[in-house]
């Protein structure tokens, strides 16, 4: 429930805005194609998190028995589906993070090359 907080307690409008291309590639050193792949990196790790705390809080409510007749509907099992549909799609929280400098981001080729200071 920690990382659902942190996620609904960001001010990240759930709606599709328009970003500033310029400003996003400043952060990547001018290149727009890096800060778009570490945005999409981000948001898979973000859903894969939002789908394994789902799935967890969903095993609670799965009945052991297999009746394909009678179908309950839990009350409880739906307000957390609804509350997890509400929530901004990951896409749009790792672009805000992206966006806040909340992102890091570690380049193994930038580390691997040998500095030339004497």
């Amino acid at each position: 429930m920690d990382k659902i907080k942190k996620h609904k307690s960001t001010e990240t409008s759930p709606f599709i805005e328009t970003k500033d291309t310029a400003g996003l590639s400043e952060k990547s050193g001018g290149n727009l194609y890096r800060a778009i792949s570490i945005i999409g990196k981000r948001s898979n790790q973000i859903a894969q998190e939002l789908k394994e705390e789902l799935h967890s809080k969903l095993e609670e409510f799965a009945s052991t028995s297999d009746n394909l007749e009678e179908v309950f509907e839990n009350r409880e099992q739906i307000e957390i589906s609804r509350f997890y549909e509400r929530l901004p799609h990951p896409t749009l929280l790792a672009s805000q993070e992206y966006i806040e400098d909340q992102v890091y981001v570690r380049d193994p080729q930038l580390e691997a090359e040998p500095t030339n200071e004497k």
